[in-house]
């Protein structure tokens, strides 16, 4: 192996082990509060959209917010691929649709009882939260 070519194949290996420890160095995405708050806040819109017949999810605005989300892990450093593997997740997906549930009763929503909902979307439409910018 010539110097010249021992040098090139340091530098690649050393060009990979920087890169992988960046990657590495990130928390899982589902650490990072703004998005898994974003997640669920977006959950709790679409639930409250399903249930409620007096109130609607904003679908387009909905779509817009996620991928701002998206936008947003892409600028922390993370790939398209770990993006895909996160929302693909299935476990994943569960563990938000839990804390979602949790926070919707948290906020008064009650299973079954549907006007609740509504109740909880208008407050939060009232209040401007996340969750109300994404009902109509």
């Amino acid at each position: 192996m010539t110097k010249s070519h021992f040098a090139r194949t340091a530098a690649l290996i050393l060009g990979f082990t920087i890169a992988a420890g960046a990657t590495a160095a990130l928390p899982a995405l589902r650490d990072n509060a703004k998005i898994r708050d974003g997640l669920i806040s977006t959950a709790i819109a679409y639930e409250i959209g399903r249930k409620c017949d007096s109130l609607d999810s904003r679908w387009l605005t909905g779509i817009g917010y996620l991928n701002s989300l998206r936008s947003h892990a892409l600028e922390l450093g993370y790939s398209r691929t770990q993006i895909s593997a996160f929302i693909d997740d299935k476990a994943e997906k569960k563990k938000l649709e839990a804390e979602a549930r949790a926070l919707l009763r948290e906020k008064g929503g009650v299973e079954g009882e549907w006007e609740t909902y509504c109740e909880v979307g208008r407050r939060e439409m009232a209040a401007g939260s996340r969750i109300g910018t994404l009902l109509q």
